[in-house]
Parts: structure tokens; sequence; C-alpha cells
């Protein structure tokens, strides 16, 4: 049995009265166009998302690793301080 087109089932279905078949076929197939594009656009504009949301995602991992960095920095600074002062005290005989 062969397989009907999309086209040929809907003139069936609407059937091939007075031409008012052909106008709601017309509106049918146009409905269905519409549809097809808004389905193509809309799946651009989640793949844009995704690539925007990675895209944010890389931006925030490099700013807690600067941020992580200077900490870091600002840390060990702190430590070599101390470590300074301990040695100071120590070289004069002052209690830590």
């Amino acid at each position: 049995m062969p397989k009907r087109t999309k086209k040929k089932a809907a003139t069936e279905a609407v059937g091939n009265g007075d031409g008012r078949g052909r106008i709601v076929l017309r509106d049918l197939l146009w409905r269905l166009n519409r549809l097809e594009r808004q389905v193509k656009t809309l799946s651009e504009l989640v793949r844009d998302h995704a690539e925007d949301s990675d895209r944010l995602v890389r931006i925030v991992a490099e700013d807690r690793d600067l941020l992580r960095r200077g900490l870091l920095r600002e840390h060990q600074a702190r430590l070599r301080k101390r470590k300074r002062a301990r040695a100071a005290r120590a070289k004069f005989g002052l209690a830590g």
C-alpha cells in the first residue's frame, strides 16, 4: 500500500468540495510551514543560550581563579611578615 504525502492526506481529509477545501489546505500548510520556522528559530535561540551560558561559566571560573590567587598572595604575604617578625623577636631574645 503506497504511503500518502502530507499534502495529499490533508486534501483527502478536507475534501475536494467547492474550493473551501483548498483554502483550508493552504492555511493548514501555511501554519505548518510557520511552525517549522518557529521550531528552527527556537532551536537556534536554545543553542545560542547554551553557548552564552558556557561563556558565563567560563568567565565566572576565571574570575574566581583570579580572586583565589589574589587572596593566596595576600595570605602568603602575611605569613612572610609574621615569619620575619618572629625571626626578629628571636634575634633580640623576645618571647613570641
